[in-house]
């Protein structure tokens, strides 16, 4: 099962909070800014489809499958953040920018673009 772009939203937004503590739905939902139906449906669908699990106590964490997805996702927008500022767009535009570019990149221009940046 492939996950839609509104889905690898999700996942990151799971993972990056994650890393600060445990994530709830009410979570997700301030951070992205997206209203509770729309995380509980989300929530949902990737539990249905193995990329999150719940506890009984609403905590919610990343399957390996949701967390493979979440960390590739997440890694395509830091690294083109990282590559816009430096050239000269400002962090908040260049992180908006990356969010979108970050879900249609193909692996082979994203793995030309991280070579690139490392290299510099």
């Amino acid at each position: 099962m492939s996950v839609q772009e509104s889905g690898e939203m999700y996942l990151e937004a799971i993972y990056v909070l994650s890393r600060q503590g445990a994530v709830r739905a009410i979570d997700v939902g301030e951070y992205l800014g997206y209203s509770k139906p729309s995380v509980s449906r989300a929530m949902g669908i990737l539990k249905s489809g193995g990329y999150i699990s719940v506890a009984k106590d609403g905590y919610i964490e990343l399957t390996e499958a949701g967390l493979e997805i979440a960390m590739d996702i997440y890694e395509k927008h830091t690294i083109i953040t990282k590559f816009l500022v430096g050239l000269g767009v400002d962090r908040k535009t260049a992180a908006e920018d990356a969010c979108r570019i970050e879900h249609h990149i193909s692996d082979v221009s994203f793995q030309a673009l991280k070579r690139h940046i490392e290299s510099i």
